[in-house]
């Protein structure tokens, strides 16, 4: 009796232990979260960088600085590639640069806004 219960309690669990998730299906879920914190933080940056530019407290080396370094920073270093990742079926980076350049352009126009080019 003690044989055919040990032997039954020692396939389950091989059984079990077989049927483990892989590492690396709960190490990606275990980013998500870090992930989304960052993109919240870059996205909350940008909120206030658009804040900055309707502001019309903000002088033109302020808006020129924003549009000209770091709007555009922020939003290819942290924004864009955190947003890739967290919704890749819904975005690709051809149409984020394309809404990067709208917005940039539309704050050039609007402030007369000429960004020299450091290359």
């Amino acid at each position: 009796m003690n044989i055919k219960l040990f032997t039954a309690l020692f396939l389950i669990i091989a059984l079990s232990a077989c049927n483990k998730e892989p590492e690396q299906h709960t190490t990606a879920q275990t980013d998500r979260p870090t992930l989304t914190a960052q993109f919240e933080q870059s996205d909350e940056m940008i909120s206030k960088y658009l804040d900055q530019l309707d502001d019309p407290n903000t002088t033109l080396d302020d808006k020129t600085r924003i549009v000209c370094k770091d709007y555009p920073k922020e939003y290819k270093s942290n924004y864009m590639p955190n947003l890739l990742k967290l919704n890749p079926e819904n975005y690709t980076e051809a149409k984020l640069l394309s809404d990067l350049d709208i917005a940039l352009n539309y704050y050039k126009e609007k402030e007369n806004i000429q960004c020299k080019d450091t290359k």
